[in-house]
């Protein structure tokens, strides 16, 4: 082999030399992230207190919005400190499409929507929406502030839309709720509320909400009879 051409060759083996070991070493931390993403479902479905507290915090780095179905039987658990972690947990998993660039785009618009910036931050979780519709929590977000800023019809599409493919989702059921009482739509505003607290047993004021909804309903029967 010509020398003069030794340093180049040396160099092209060096370069793959490092490129199979970053190739292996990603190989390497996908296969150790998968073990982690099934220890922690694992942990979360049959671990003690501890383990099922854990696999939560695992689960909401490493999950997207589809391994909230793992957390939703927690919000029932019979300790207080694991049905709070699950619906922490639930909320921060309910922001993760899966696709690293969406979410970067769903964080800097809901850094919008906390600072107050809610014309722009509309504007971002539209655009998240026309990219991946199928994301349920940026048309959560904007039915939020939708409903913030007064639009109850807007916000109520868009509720709709989360429902179709969160159906459990107790946040949107809860505010569909809020919205139908605002229209005197009282057994509509009951059904949404009932669904949100079989799912959360534990959202503040639910049960007291049913319970004046039933009255309001049973009144209204009475003034009609």
């Amino acid at each position: 082999m010509n020398d003069r051409f030794r340093p180049a060759l040396d160099r092209l083996s060096l370069c793959a030399l490092v490129l199979m070991m970053s190739t292996s070493l990603a190989g390497a931390n996908d296969s150790s992230n998968s073990q982690e993403y099934r220890q922690a479902q694992e942990d979360v479905a049959h671990g003690n207190t501890s383990q099922r507290i854990n696999g939560l915090n695992r689960l909401s780095r490493l999950g997207t919005a589809a391994d909230a179905a793992y957390v939703y039987p927690l919000l029932s658990n019979n300790d207080l400190s694991v049905r709070s972690a699950a619906q922490s947990v639930i909320w921060q998993l309910w922001g993760h499409s899966g696709n690293a660039d969406i979410d970067r785009q769903y964080e800097q618009a809901l850094d919008l929507m906390n600072a107050g910036d809610l014309t722009h931050a509309i504007e971002m979780f539209s655009s998240i929406i026309e990219q991946l519709p199928s994301f349920a929590e940026p048309w959560n977000k904007r039915a939020t502030i939708y409903f913030m800023i007064g639009q109850y019809d807007l916000s109520i599409m868009d509720c709709e839309e989360v429902l179709k493919r969160v159906p459990q989702h107790f946040g949107a059921l809860s505010g569909y709720a809020r919205m139908l009482i605002n229209k005197g739509q009282f057994e509509r505003a009951l059904d949404y509320m009932e669904r949100a607290n079989l799912v959360n047993p534990q959202m503040p004021n639910a049960a007291e909400m049913i319970q004046q909804l039933r009255k309001q309903i049973s009144t209204k029967k009475d003034n009609i009879v």
